[in-house]
C-alpha cells in the first residue's frame, strides 16, 4: 500500500458492509502523476512473487478495456482468478461488458467451487493447472452436477499433459482452452490446437510476438506505463522479454517455463517442467516443484521437493522416485536432491511457487 501511495482503502466484511480508512499520503510517483495529469484512469497490479520480488505494474484502464469494444456472447462466468491478477480483472471485464453473469464463490476450495458451479449453472471457469489437479484429487467432478461447464480456461502456468488427459476424461465435454498473459502487457487472444494439446496459437488483433533464441516477446496496445518499483523491462521498440522458454510447432507454441528457472548441469540444459511432469505420473505423488541447486563441480544439480497424497516412509518415496527416473531420464536430468514434505507448494493463487525454494 505504501508502494502504490495508498490514499484511501475501502474494506467490504462478509455480509457487504463497508468501511473507508483514509492515509495522508499524496501520489507522488511519475507514473501516477502521469495518469492524474492526462485525467485517465489507471490500475496498479502487483505481481504473485512467485520467482522473486513483487513489482507493481502501472497500467491505463482505458487501454485495457480496448479489447472488449468488440461484441462477443455472454456467459455465466465464475470468478476464480481474483481481482488482485491480471486473469481476475480480464474475467471481470468480459463479464460487464458482454452482458454476462459473475459468480462468486464463497471460498476458493475444490468443494466451494463445484458447489458454485452447480447452484448457479456456471459455464465457464478459469483456473489455474494447479486447482485443476486438485479438483482430481479431491474427486470433487463425480461429486456434483458440473453438466452447466462450456468451457474451462486455464494459464499463469504450464499445464502438465498427465493434469490435462485426466481432467479432459473426468469432463469430455467441456472444452478446454490455454489462456496466455502477464500484468505488463494485458491477456492476449489464444487459440489451442485442440482441448487434448498443450499447444497454443497467440492471436494478432492487435498485439504482436516473435520468438529470440527460444524466448517469447511481445508487444501490446494495453501494455503497462511502467513499474513502481523497477526500471522499464520494454526495448526501445516497445517489446517486453517475457521470460518464458517456448517450442514452435508451426503456428503454434507450447509454453515450457521461464528461462530464469532453466537448470544448467555441466553444460547440459534441463526444464523444471519436464521433471515436474514426469514425477507427477507416478504413483503417491500430490505435487512436484523441481528447481536447480548450486553444485561447485557442475555448477547446479537438479532438486525435486515431493509432496505425497498419503503418508509414506520418506526412504521408500524416494527410493521409488530414482527407480523411476531412472528408466526414463538421461542421468543429468536426475534428481540428486529428492526432499519430502507434507505441505501445499502452491501459492494462494494457485500457481506454483519457487520463490522460497
Amino acid at each position: 500500500m505504501e508502494l502504490a501511495q495508498v490514499q484511501f482503502a475501502i474494506r467490504f466484511d462478509r455480509n457487504d458492509a463497508w468501511e473507508v480508512t483514509r492515509f495522508d499520503r499524496a501520489a507522488s510517483h511519475p507514473l501516477l502523476k502521469e495518469l492524474r495529469e492526462r485525467d485517465a484512469p489507471g490500475l496498479v497490479l502487483f505481481s504473485s512473487g512467485s520467482t522473486g520480488e513483487s513489482k507493481g505494474s502501472v497500467l491505463e484502464f482505458n487501454r485495457l478495456l480496448t479489447k472488449f469494444e468488440t461484441s462477443r456472447p455472454s456467459h455465466r462466468m465464475l470468478v476464480f482468478l481474483l481481482l488482485d491478477h491480471i486473469g481476475g480483472i480480464n474475467t471481470l471485464l468480459h463479464g460487464l461488458c458482454h452482458g454476462g453473469t459473475i459468480v462468486t464463490a464463497h471460498e476458493r476450495s475444490p468443494d466451494a467451487v463445484c458447489m458454485a458451479i452447480e447452484e448457479h449453472r456456471v459455464e465457464v471457469l478459469p483456473t489455474t493447472p494447479t486447482f485443476l489437479r486438485l479438483l482430481l484429487i479431491a474427486d470433487t467432478v463425480g461429486r456434483y452436477d458440473l453438466s452447466s461447464l462450456k468451457v474451462i480456461t486455464y494459464g499463469t502456468e504450464p499445464m502438465p499433459p498427465s493434469t490435462l488427459a485426466a481432467i479432459r476424461e473426468a469432463l469430455p465435454w467441456v472444452q478446454f482452452k490455454q489462456t496466455y498473459g502477464l500484468s505488463e502487457v494485458g491477456i492476449l487472444p489464444t487459440r489451442s490446437r485442440d482441448s487434448d494439446s498443450v499447444w497454443l496459437k497467440l492471436g494478432d488483433t492487435g498485439f504482436e510476438h516473435k520468438i529470440v533464441n527460444s524466448v517469447l516477446w511481445i508487444r501490446s496496445p494495453s501494455a503497462m506505463l511502467g513499474y513502481l518499483n523497477a526500471s522499464s523491462p520494454f526495448d526501445a521498440n516497445g517489446w517486453f522479454n517475457t521470460q518464458d522458454l517456448v517450442e514452435k510447432d508451426g503456428e503454434y507454441i507450447r509454453i515450457l517455463g521461464r528461462q530464469s528457472e532453466l537448470i544448467n548441469v555441466g553444460g547440459e540444459k534441463v526444464h523444471p517442467t519436464e521433471i515436474e511432469n514426469l514425477l507427477l505420473q507416478l504413483d503417491n505423488v500430490k505435487d512436484v516443484t523441481v528447481r536447480g541447486q548450486s553444485n561447485p563441480i557442475t555448477g547446479q544439480i537438479v532438486a525435486a521437493k515431493i509432496t505425497p497424497l498419503v503418508r509414506e516412509d520418506p526412504d521408500a518415496l524416494k527410493r521409488r522416485v530414482r527407480e523411476f527416473c531412472r528408466a526414463r531420464l538421461e542421468r543429468y536430468k536426475m534428481p540428486a536432491v529428492i526432499e519430502v514434505v507434507m505441505e501445499d507448494q502452491h501459492s494462494i493463487r494457485f500457481k506454483k511457487s519457487r520463490a522460497d525454494h
